[in-house]
């Protein structure tokens, strides 16, 4: 019941950002009296609607996004003649950039938002410090990373050992480790199939003791099966001025990741159906399919309330940062391929003001209209295949 109430929440979560997206649209087009004569929720066969003034607001059956419809978007519309003083494409440059980017900047102001929020009421989680105490022993060598074991799996190097939770390792193959960046540093020095000594400061016993294990591979990794203790974590409820410096540094470095990822997914996409996918960034992204199942994931976890809903909360933050970001894309049909065609009726009436000629008014986009096909078809066929890896090889929340 747990995963399918926080499956359904994000599914409202992003039904919310996607009509929060085209409502910067709406507002911001009947601002500067523009008609816009639709605005929905879905796609599809109409289950609800309501006329108010010249706009209609509904609901359509199939769930997956929204849009709303302003007279004129494209000079390619037949329209009205009675609305085409009204019409979008005869509007000033200005007015239509605004208009265009309104969208964008509902999504980063409201992530924006969001994480101030969070800041002042959850607080900001301190992670603590990762020791070298034992948190818990894998039963087994899983068959992948994100993998669960099997019974055809072979134990773990740590539990064929004997290490037990509350075991504090203080060194490792002959060498002190005095925190858990030494010890995985070492670990990754021994490498997989070395016979290593591990020393470890146990509860109830006088002296330290060293057990022997043979490291175990997995995804190319050595391999020895123990999760760390972390000390010190929690949470800290700070000011307005601080939550905004957070809300800051925090759509900078989701905006970071994003674009780690973007470099790093053409070299990821052989992986996405092996056991390796999520040992890269873009093996990491996921599809609307596979986002729902991690909030599924967050609501079913033996968290606390308080870190399943941070959890939760700042996947609805990075959501809205992604649909900002890709609509920054210069590509039609996203936001940034119409600002781009803007800025390009721009640039020409510019040069056309230089050389004393006339503007040559509105670009004929139908001259786009194949590489547009073609961004469709790209940004669909990638979407179905990140469906097809989020339902047959699903990513799973580190623990």
């Amino acid at each position: 019941m747990a995963f399918l109430l926080g499956a359904v929440a994000f599914v409202v979560a992003l039904l919310a950002s996607v009509m929060l997206h085209e409502a910067g649209h709406l507002l911001t087009a009947k601002r500067f009296g523009m008609k816009a004569t639709q605005y929905f929720v879905g796609f599809g066969p109409t289950l609800w609607s309501r006329r108010r003034g010249e706009t209609e607001y509904g609901v359509k059956a199939i769930p997956l996004g929204g849009f709303v419809k302003i007279v004129g978007y494209t000079p390619l519309e037949e329209i009205d003649p009675a609305d085409r003083p009204r019409a979008f494409y005869r509007q000033p440059a200005g007015r239509r950039a605004i208009v265009i980017a309104a969208g964008v900047v509902a999504n980063f102001v409201f992530a924006f938002l969001l994480l101030m929020v969070m800041a002042m009421t959850l607080g900001i989680r301190d992670p603590g410090t990762v020791t070298t105490t034992v948190d818990r022993v894998s039963a087994c060598v899983p068959a992948g990373a994100g993998a669960e074991c099997g019974p055809d799996r072979p134990a773990s190097p740590a539990a064929r050992a004997g290490l037990r939770a509350g075991d504090r390792i203080v060194a490792f193959d002959g060498a002190p480790v005095g925190g858990w960046r030494e010890l995985t540093r070492a670990i990754e020095r021994a490498g997989a199939g070395r016979a290593v000594a591990v020393t470890v400061e146990r509860p109830g016993a006088p002296e330290p003791v060293t057990l022997r294990m043979r490291l175990a591979e997995l995804g190319g990794e050595p391999f020895v099966g123990v999760s760390a203790r972390v000390a010190g974590a929690g949470y800290e409820r700070v000011g307005p001025i601080n939550a905004v410096v957070f809300a800051g540094r925090g759509i900078a470095t989701t905006l970071e990741g994003i674009g780690r990822v973007a470099a790093d997914l053409p070299s990821a996409i052989p992986n996405l159906f092996s056991d390796e996918r999520a040992g890269s960034p873009g093996g990491q992204v996921g599809s609307v399919v596979g986002a729902t199942d991690v909030s599924g994931q967050i609501f079913a976890s033996d968290d606390s309330a308080r870190d399943k809903l941070a959890l939760f909360l700042s996947l609805v933050v990075s959501l809205n940062i992604f649909l900002g970001a890709l609509n920054v894309v210069p590509l039609l049909p996203l936001d940034g391929g119409h600002l781009a065609v803007v800025a390009y009726e721009r640039a020409r009436a510019g040069m056309a003001r230089v050389r004393g000629r006339p503007d040559p008014g509105t670009a004929d986009i139908t001259k786009l209209m194949p590489l547009t096909y073609l961004a469709v078809l790209l940004l669909v066929g990638f979407g179905v295949l990140l469906i097809l890896a989020d339902l047959f090889n699903p990513l799973e929340l580190p623990e």
